[in-house]
């Protein structure tokens, strides 16, 4: 008898490869913070997450949306969405979501690993 990993992980490894993508997407702002014209964008995780929740239950697909752009609080006369202040809080507030999504992980795994050495 093998293991299936996705059954075993769960939700877990959806929400850690999602967390990974919004890191993608806020460095990227980050990044462009003095770009011109650069329009901040950012994951809905919630969003996200329940798309995948759907598909897994084999309903169908309500969007297909990558990234979303983000409103600006104080818009800058260069066309440029990014405001450092947000983009780092947000980028700090994923660091620790993606942190607690791979501790879950680690702890199923662990959990594997002793039912399967029989302790």
């Amino acid at each position: 008898m093998s293991i299936n990993f996705k059954e075993a992980l769960g939700v877990s490894a959806d929400a850690l490869h999602v967390r990974a993508e919004r890191t993608r997407v806020l460095a990227a702002n980050i990044a462009n913070e003095s770009t011109p014209g650069y329009t901040a964008r950012d994951v809905d995780f919630a969003a996200v997450m329940q798309e995948r929740v759907n598909e897994e239950d084999g309903l169908p697909s309500l969007s297909d949306e990558g990234p979303l752009y983000r409103v600006p609080f104080q818009p800058s006369a260069d066309g440029n969405t990014v405001e450092i202040g947000v983009e780092q809080a947000a980028f700090s507030q994923n660091a620790s979501d993606f942190q607690t999504s791979l501790t879950f992980i680690n702890m199923k795994l662990r959990g594997l690993n002793k039912a399967i050495t029989g302790q």
